[in-house]
């Protein structure tokens, strides 16, 4: 069951990792709300790894995912109107 779990927080830590590295560029907008969607998934899931093992580098993949997501947030938002 250990080597399991293991192999199931590596799946998510590579699938992270991958995640990271797409091109976000010329996206329309489901595809945007899918990235925003897999991105809170994924710091989810890392989430739950790091409160067990409190690993730094499972910290630093969490915030680079964060920042992914905030940009693609702040894009589906559009600029806020002026009065």
């Amino acid at each position: 069951m250990a080597n399991q779990i293991s192999t199931s927080n590596q799946d998510i830590i590579n699938e992270a990792l991958e995640f990271e590295q797409q091109k976000l560029r010329s996206l329309s907008t489901s595809d945007r709300i899918e990235i925003s969607r897999q991105a809170k998934t994924l710091i989810l899931g890392l989430n739950e790894i790091y409160k067990r093992k409190k690993d730094e580098q499972i910290m630093d993949i969490m915030k680079r995912l964060t920042v992914i997501k905030q940009k693609v947030e702040k894009r589906l938002k559009g600029k806020p109107l002026t009065a």
